[in-house]
């Protein structure tokens, strides 16, 4: 395999290889040379410049919905050449099965980010976070919480364990909040790294400045952040804490999100006795999560806690497994068990190994597995290790050292009282499960352990088939941890953008909330037209157009017509007196979905138009009972229009349901599906 040179892409292009302070990154597999990394004079103020000043402007003069295009384009296009990626994983001593989670899970990430991006958020570059609040009593005077992309850089600073997924999981959220990146890879894995992000530059999707790479030292760019940045970190505690006190970073109020250390766990419910469902799905999660990525996981099982009485089976049935896995060259299809990212992790993780046996024995070395043909003194292979603890209690390192590969120990608890205290010893963990069938075991622990973990993975025989493993961390859930794992919160679904923008309270008349939110705010001006707005393609529609319908008188008469044809014959409907004691209502009312019915009738228009379809409504409150004899008008507004395809945009509409007194009803947001002005 020919030696290929590494380089950093900043403003633009990619930097000329350097020669000083060359690093040789060596195969995993044969520690042959695969790359060079070379040091080159970089100016880190002009990339930071490049960013703020090219990057930043060309991503924000983009909509969340056009952000989310560009993930998708780039998704797919990686899709397109992901085996070239898969190959050349095998150097970093990752099996087809261990690049797919990678490169895979990279792609799937972003696909997950374009979809949420396109479906939750609002085709502007201003996102409302919540509710417009009632700042005084005629509401005159309001306030909404906005979200807009920061002006500075996102600097990402990944792990080796996995170079796709690591920088795309990042990159993700941070691209649809409109913030560029500088991407700065762990050097032992950068060449897979390299390698597709060279692939992101070749496409030409990405605006010019958007993305940047740094390979090998990243001189004074740290230390010239300020508090438009973001820091996104994923390594070692150690070093995060190093990162993370620099004085500029605390100086500038940098924001510093950090996944960090993390020593996950499982827990056997005592209700799964060898032979039940749930006790072999222990074991095979266990299996899974020491030989996945040789161990080399953040979110791979470390502490195994089962009641007391079922070590020895336990033990017995995880070593029976492990015995039977397949190490090799993780070229070869049939391998199941591949090496570490190089030698020096190897060493440091039976340095670690010898730390655990200080406390625990061990139950399962893998001496006498079946190494193939693999040279194990120049790859680093390692063998699973199974160790085992009498007393966790009295144990220390095993709560406190976490040993990154095929490493995990057996130990033992009383009840959920205590297995959640043993959990709770990691000192904050990204992950634990809970292998059990019982409802109270897993709600005891979820509850006793929630404190100190980002999630908690619950898995039996219900949800087995379907579920996702305990070491998967998804888009749509919060990855991160409180404590030893670093207090951050990546992904977690939009939520995961939070770190890329400000939340901004807003405050001032409703008409000012709107020009500012672009959309309508109830109390804001209104306006009418001659032409009914459901005659209208969706871009000739205004914010804040109204349509004020007729009158409907409401008769007894209709109140149990609709209660005979639906079956809703509630007593509030049908019984004056029983109505009347009911401290909501003066006697018989109308139903609720009947005034919504009545509703419709008042303000559709009935003719072929660009109104597609009705999909459905949110927001729905009943504030005031209905009774016969009164009569009922809707105001309809267009509150927020979302061009959705090439076709049709969504259209939400205000609706307000107001009684003969001017008193109001219902209110509720309408939402239709409308096609552009032919």
């Amino acid at each position: 395999m020919s030696v290929h040179e590494i380089r950093s892409f900043v403003e633009g292009d990619w930097v000329p290889f350097g020669n000083q302070q060359t690093i040789t990154v060596n195969s995993a597999v044969t520690g042959e040379p695969v790359a060079l990394v070379g040091q080159s004079d970089i100016n880190f103020h002009s990339v930071l410049d490049h960013a703020r000043n090219v990057g930043g402007p060309a991503l924000r003069a983009i909509g969340f919905h056009d952000r989310a295009r560009l993930l998708k384009a780039l998704a797919l296009h990686l899709d397109q050449h992901k085996e070239e990626l898969y190959a050349l994983s095998h150097t970093t001593g990752a099996t087809r099965a261990d690049a797919k989670i990678d490169v895979d899970g990279g792609i799937g990430t972003m696909l997950v980010y374009a979809s949420k991006g396109r479906r939750e958020l609002p085709d502007s570059s201003v996102w409302l976070d919540g509710n417009v609040e009632m700042l005084s009593r005629k509401g005159t005077f309001v306030g909404q919480h906005i979200l807009t992309p920061k002006l500075g850089v996102a600097v990402h600073i990944n792990a080796f364990n996995f170079p796709v997924w690591g920088m795309l999981e990042k990159l993700a959220p941070t691209l649809l909040a409109g913030m560029p990146a500088v991407v700065k890879p762990a050097t032992p894995t950068c060449h897979v790294t390299e390698a597709c992000f060279r692939m992101m530059i070749d496409s030409g999707i990405l605006p010019e400045g958007s993305v940047q790479l740094i390979v090998g030292a990243t001189g004074d760019l740290l230390d010239r952040l300020n508090a438009q940045d973001t820091v996104s970190f994923t390594g070692s505690a150690k070093t995060a804490l190093s990162l993370k006190s620099k004085p500029r970073i605390l100086r500038k109020s940098v924001t510093f999100v950090a996944e960090q250390d993390s020593l996950n766990a499982t827990v056997l419910g005592q209700d799964a006795a060898p032979g039940s469902a749930e006790f072999d799905i222990l074991v095979k999660e266990v299996v899974t999560e020491m030989t996945a990525k040789a161990g080399q996981k953040c979110t791979a099982i470390r502490r195994i806690f089962v009641p007391q009485g079922m070590q020895s089976a336990v033990a017995d049935a995880i070593a029976a497994k492990l015995d039977a896995i397949r190490i090799g060259d993780p070229a070869n299809r049939e391998t199941q068990l591949g090496a570490l990212v190089s030698l020096a992790q190897r060493d440091d993780v039976m340095a670690k190994v010898t730390k655990l046996r200080e406390e625990a024995d061990v139950v399962f070395d893998g001496s006498a597995m079946n190494m193939g043909d693999v040279d194990v003194e120049r790859g680093a292979f390692l063998a699973p290790h199974l160790l085992m603890c009498d007393d966790a209690d009295a144990a220390k390192h095993l709560h406190e050292i976490e040993a990154f590969g095929p490493v995990s120990t057996i130990m033992t608890y009383r009840d959920t009282q205590h297995a959640s205290a043993l959990l709770n010893r990691g000192g904050g963990s990204l992950v634990t499960s809970v292998i059990t069938h019982d409802p109270d075991i897993a709600r005891d622990i979820a509850l006793g352990t929630a404190s100190h973990h980002g999630r908690i993975y619950i898995n039996n025989r219900d949800s087995a088939g379907e579920s996702t493993g305990h070491g998967a961390p998804l888009p749509h859930m919060t990855h991160g941890g409180p404590g030893r794992a670093g207090g951050g919160e990546e992904l977690g679904g939009i939520r995961g953008m939070h770190h890329y923008m400000q939340r901004t309270a807003i405050q001032g008349s409703p008409d000012m909330i709107s020009a500012v939110v672009g959309t309508w705010v109830p109390g804001s001006t209104t306006h009418t037209e001659d032409a009914h707005p459901f005659t209208k393609g969706f871009d000739a529609l205004k914010l804040g157009e109204t349509f004020l319908s007729d009158s409907r008188t409401v008769t007894l008469e209709d109140i149990e017509t609709f209660a005979h044809f639906t079956g809703d014959t509630f007593y509030a409907h049908m019984d004056e007196e029983a109505a009347k004691a009911n401290p909501f209502f003066p006697g018989r009312v109308a139903h609720g979905y009947l005034l919504l019915s009545f509703a419709a009738g008042l303000f559709v228009q009935p003719d072929p138009g660009p109104v597609l379809a009705n999909t459905g409504l949110s927001d729905l409150a009943f504030q005031k009972p209905v009774s016969p004899g009164d009569s009922i008008s809707v105001t309809l507004t267009v509150r927020r229009k979302t061009r959705r395809t090439e076709d049709y945009g969504e259209v939400r509409w205000h609706v307000v349901l107001t009684n003969q007194d001017d008193e109001t009803v219902a209110t509720y947001t309408l939402h239709t599906m409308n096609a552009y002005s032919a």
